[in-house]
């Protein structure tokens, strides 16, 4: 999956990351072509903003389906701070994608009442919308292996990104450090249900971390959301070029 976007980076720190819905389009489309299966996406308002926004979501969705069908679109609730659970699930419900991205610790905050998220959950796994739990840390993990076991969380079809960096010194990542989450999730609840796992990973070490993901049986995001780097330290010239370094080197 491809990530060419996020919510924080603009043109200032690389020209070729995609804002507006045409130009997500267009690299969404190349990514795919170079060996992309998927499209991790953000919208920006028209000062280039991140949005919850279900109209340029739609939009988004409706182009994508035009211009690359055979491409899966997962959209995101990142809340970036600005929005809350409520807004966020309000997104899913007005879009009603078949893939959104959920950050447990924006969705279930650890002072908020589970009974609204745990609907929204259920609600999610009835209508189809796949939901990927988003996992910062082995502690978010530990906490959604306790919602799935108390049934707060719907059990089946549950995907997890995994994701090492972001709140890091610098933003840095190394593979070492899917280590923690992998002692977790292995024998767990979790993996006895099916669940998938996929990994993303910051800073100029996204390379080798996807790569000991993918080695150690899970997926792999990529894209300039987290990392504008290739794996010799050099600043790739688009998110095409993250794309073709992976899939080569993973198939050798």
């Amino acid at each position: 999956m491809v990530a060419p976007t996020g919510a924080r980076r603009t043109k200032a720190d690389h020209p070729k990351i995609p804002i507006m819905i045409d130009e997500i389009v267009a690299c969404a489309r190349a990514c795919f072509e170079a060996g992309a299966g998927g499209l991790h996406a953000h919208v920006r308002d028209a000062a280039g903003a991140h949005v919850l926004d279900a109209g340029l979501y739609l939009e988004l969705i409706a182009e994508m389906a035009q211009a690359v069908p055979e491409m899966q679109v997962q959209i995101t609730t990142e809340a970036v701070g600005r929005y809350s659970p409520d807004e966020q699930r309000r997104l899913v419900r007005d879009v009603m994608p078949k893939s959104v991205s959920v950050a447990l610790r924006e969705m279930i905050p650890v002072t908020e009442d589970v009974s609204a998220a745990s609907e929204f959950y259920h609600w999610a796994a009835d209508e189809g919308v796949q939901v990927q739990h988003i996992l910062y840390d082995a502690e978010d993990l530990g906490r959604l292996i306790g919602l799935l076991d108390s049934a707060v969380l719907p059990a089946g079809n549950i995907q997890l990104l995994f994701v090492l960096g972001r709140y890091t010194v610098g933003q840095q990542s190394a593979p070492e450090d899917l280590d923690p989450f992998l002692s977790l999730f292995e024998g767990s609840s979790l993996q006895n249900n099916g669940a998938e796992w996929a990994l993303c990973a910051f800073g100029s070490g996204e390379t080798d971390c996807l790569l000991a993901a993918l080695s150690r049986g899970g997926k792999a995001r990529i894209g300039f959301e987290n990392s504008l780097w290739n794996r010799d330290g050099a600043v790739a010239e688009d998110n095409v070029e993250r794309i073709r370094e992976l899939v080569s080197l993973a198939g050798k």
